[in-house]
């Protein structure tokens, strides 16, 4: 079931010493928030997205895709269902690994709606990463085969079918909604 859970006096630095949930809990305007656990459709295109996204930009250190990461700015704590980061902007710690804690906003968030899932909740989310400076947000919704497409200071556009997907500049990746919702049929 999700929902969210009013803690009055909860701040986000309590809220992060708590343990993790299975799904993932966020933080949004003092209230802890629990996603939906994720099922087929939603996880085979959340890992065919990151797969496809790190296949071009993660070996020329263009980018780097990261499934369900904590994001933590703004005064919220999210984990969007796709998290992109522009390989300047991912933290890497001093061993030179890829660090555990995430203090901003994506580049590119991308949001897979569930069938339980509240549209207005997921859209506030990617409405945050763009107000906090992530260049591009895409809403999945596999029930009406639809990807809106959200941009800083530009109304979302409703891309279907056979149309091509903006990707962030330099992710040399060429994505049709069709070719999206294709991951869902999976290959023998």
């Amino acid at each position: 079931m999700t929902g969210a859970v009013n803690f009055p006096t909860l701040t986000l630095e309590e809220f992060l010493k708590r343990p993790e949930t299975k799904p993932a809990s966020e933080f949004v305007e003092g209230r802890i928030e629990q996603r939906p656990m994720p099922q087929g459709k939603h996880s085979r295109l959340q890992w065919k997205f990151c797969d496809a996204v790190n296949a071009v930009a993660e070996a020329a250190q263009i980018a780097m895709a990261f499934p369900e990461l904590r994001c933590t700015f703004g005064n919220r704590s999210i984990v969007p269902d796709a998290a992109v980061f522009v390989w300047e902007r991912i933290p890497f710690d001093a061993a030179g690994e890829i660090a555990n804690t995430f203090a901003q906003p994506p580049d590119w968030t991308v949001e897979i709606l569930s069938p339980e899932q509240k549209t207005t909740r997921v859209i506030r989310n990617i409405l945050h990463c763009l107000n906090y400076g992530a260049q591009l947000g895409w809403m999945i919704d596999p029930d009406e085969r639809i990807i809106l497409v959200f941009r800083p200071a530009q109304l979302p556009t409703e891309f279907r079918e056979d149309e091509v997907l903006p990707v962030l500049p330099g992710v040399d990746l060429v994505l049709t909604v069709n070719n999206v919702f294709n991951w869902l049929k999976g290959q023998r």
